[in-house]
């Protein structure tokens, strides 16, 4: 995370750009996405940066997560959320899109959780 979060019993946190260099020989058991660029307003515009931002996180899974590790990203229905889905079920061999009872019926916010990472 960018920011100083209240800390997790059993949880270790990691403060900074997860684009940045990783510590190598490093493997999460879970990575969690709660990415969110800075929004314009204009949905397509939001929707492509929002993707980029997933998909980088997607990437990161390669470097930093155990192949019995689990992903889990938030994402927001629309034009670019098929490009996600796709692209997790190349590079996992199971991905489920899940809607927790928390958020709002009329949000286009979801979860994807994805296991199995291929090709390590």
């Amino acid at each position: 995370d960018l920011l100083d979060i209240v800390p997790i019993s059993g949880v270790t946190v990691v403060k900074g750009d997860f684009r940045d260099e990783f510590p190598p020989g490093v493997k999460a058991d879970v990575i969690l996405s709660d990415l969110s660029p800075n929004l314009s307003g204009i949905a397509n515009v939001d929707q492509a940066r929002a993707l980029e931002l997933a998909l980088a996180a997607i990437g990161f899974c390669r470097k930093a997560l155990k192949p019995d590790g689990v992903f889990v990203a938030k994402a927001f229905q629309g034009e670019a959320f098929e490009d996600l889905r796709g692209r997790l079920k190349e590079m996992f061999t199971d991905v489920k899109v899940v809607k927790p009872s928390a958020s709002r019926g009329e949000s286009r916010e979801t979860y994807v959780v994805a296991r199995g990472l291929l090709g390590l």
